[in-house]
């Protein structure tokens, strides 16, 4: 398209620039965006569905440039991963039991992409009701990763992480209960960026795990997921675990030019060699650019994956409760109303939901809560209670996001444990609430990107991408 010399903006102030100099129209570069998803999702599967009125959105931003100085995402082009609720929009959490269910209010962090001027696209794939860590559990196909087809995108953000590093869109918003953002981001090398717990509003977001689900970005740069967060984040009327966050973090504490920063003690025999090495060569940029850099362990971070996998299920458990075809979404025939309830769920929710449903359903039990559930809440306390002794001493934790690059498709589907552990470096900030970035830094045998992860205390989010910038320079 010669309005845009077939270049897309690499970032979103590039693209605000270009708008702003007229050398592109909103309608013009989402129509970009609209070419290479025509393109390229055929081959990767990132969206389900674009939506009829993107072109509709472009054009009256077009005719409000005037308002884009106050607007800080005039007319950027978002995917939306498919567990966040748009008014009238289809939102399945890829599952056959929403696949027709339409959202009848927005989500908090929608109201707050349109009032910022954004543009939405389309709803992209993802794990279903985010359980997974490659895509391969949608209801409707598995999202393939850009850099080799053959290879996942990662889990569940797969759809957004997806369609930032195939150009379908300039930025995305994902949801983080175990690493559903970060490894994604890691695999597709994009950034990720899981914000503090209660940072960012969860109204409106599908419930997978509410003590650990955050809404946050995907982005082609740390620049830009700082962007997005700033945008989206903030106390909310509808979301009572939401917080300002501001009083706990920016205003009481000052942001040092060098930062001390440690790197996380880890087992390196289960990681791969060129992950190691990555995680060593940003340590060592990072020293040469003045920061501190020294050793920091973590007593009981390995049971952090176990308290996990206890925890999740069984807010899973309850949480899916409410899809029994009586209220919304499928509803399957039976003889009788339990008969109505068994059909409705065996239809309706694939083979990794069920797993966790009864998993969680076990653990809650009679007989069964304090030896499992209760346990993993007080391991919970003390993983937090690590990470607050350690953050005494240092300014963030540097470690790998993934233990691997992207892995091929099929290798671990038949295989629950292995893909549990892919949240082997990113559950333990979600265990404990904290705030945790990947940012791409090089990439591994067959050009697959590899992702550093960064973890900060609590809503020190300021520190991440303080250290994420000057890790891209």
């Amino acid at each position: 398209m010669s309005e845009i010399k077939s270049m897309l903006p690499n970032s979103i102030k590039q693209a605000r620039e270009m708008i702003a100099n007229g050398e592109l129209t909103v309608s013009g570069l989402v129509n970009e965006y609209l070419k290479n998803i025509k393109d390229k999702n055929g081959d990767i599967n990132a969206y389900l569905e674009i939506f009829e009125d993107v072109i509709d959105q472009a054009k009256e931003l077009d005719g409000k440039i005037g308002e884009m100085e106050n607007k800080p995402l005039f007319g950027i082009p978002f995917s939306i991963k498919d567990n966040i609720l748009i008014s009238g929009k289809i939102c399945s959490a890829g599952s056959k039991m929403l696949e027709n269910y339409k959202a009848v209010y927005n989500a908090t962090v929608i109201e707050k992409l349109k009032d910022a001027g954004a543009v939405i696209i389309g709803r992209v794939n993802m794990d279903e009701f985010a359980m997974g860590a490659s895509t391969e559990n949608s209801a409707f196909g598995v999202t393939k990763n850009p850099h080799d087809l053959s290879r996942v995108s990662g889990g569940s953000s797969g759809g957004s992480a997806a369609s930032v590093a195939a150009d379908m869109c300039l930025a995305s918003l994902g949801s983080d209960t175990g690493g559903s953002i970060r490894q994604p981001a890691a695999f597709c090398g994009a950034v990720g960026v899981s914000p503090t717990y209660g940072s960012v509003s969860r109204y409106g977001l599908i419930a997978m795990a509410s003590s650990f689900d955050q809404i946050g970005p995907i982005a082609k740069s740390v620049e830009d997921a700082e962007i997005i967060f700033n945008v989206i984040k903030g106390a909310d009327k509808m979301d009572s675990t939401s917080v300002l966050g501001e009083g706990k973090g920016k205003k009481e504490n000052t942001l040092p030019e060098k930062l001390k920063i440690g790197i996380l003690k880890y087992n390196k025999t289960g990681v791969s060699d060129e992950i190691n090495k990555t995680v060593e060569a940003a340590a060592e940029k990072l020293k040469n650019l003045g920061h501190e850099i020294t050793d920091i362990e973590i007593p009981n971070i390995d049971y952090s994956v176990p308290c996990y996998y206890v925890l999740v299920p069984a807010e899973v458990s309850s949480n899916l409760a409410r899809f029994d075809g009586v209220r919304y979404g499928l509803y399957a025939e039976g003889s009788n109303l339990t008969d109505d309830y068994m059909k409705t769920r065996g239809k309706g929710f694939g083979a990794e939901v069920k797993r966790r449903i009864m998993l969680g359903t076990y653990v809650l039990s009679a007989g069964y809560y304090d030896n499992y559930y209760l346990k993993a809440q007080k391991a919970r306390e003390i993983i937090k209670q690590d990470f607050k002794k350690a953050f005494e001493s240092v300014d963030a934790i540097i470690s790998p996001a993934t233990a691997n690059t992207a892995f091929k498709i099929g290798e671990k589907s038949d295989n629950p444990l292995a893909m549990y552990l892919e949240d082997l470096f990113t559950a333990p900030s979600k265990v404990a609430g904290l705030p945790a970035i990947s940012v791409p830094f090089g990439a591994g045998e067959g050009g697959l990107p590899i992702g550093v992860q960064f973890t900060a205390p609590w809503f020190r989010e300021d520190i991440l991408f303080k250290i994420g910038k000057e890790l891209e320079k």
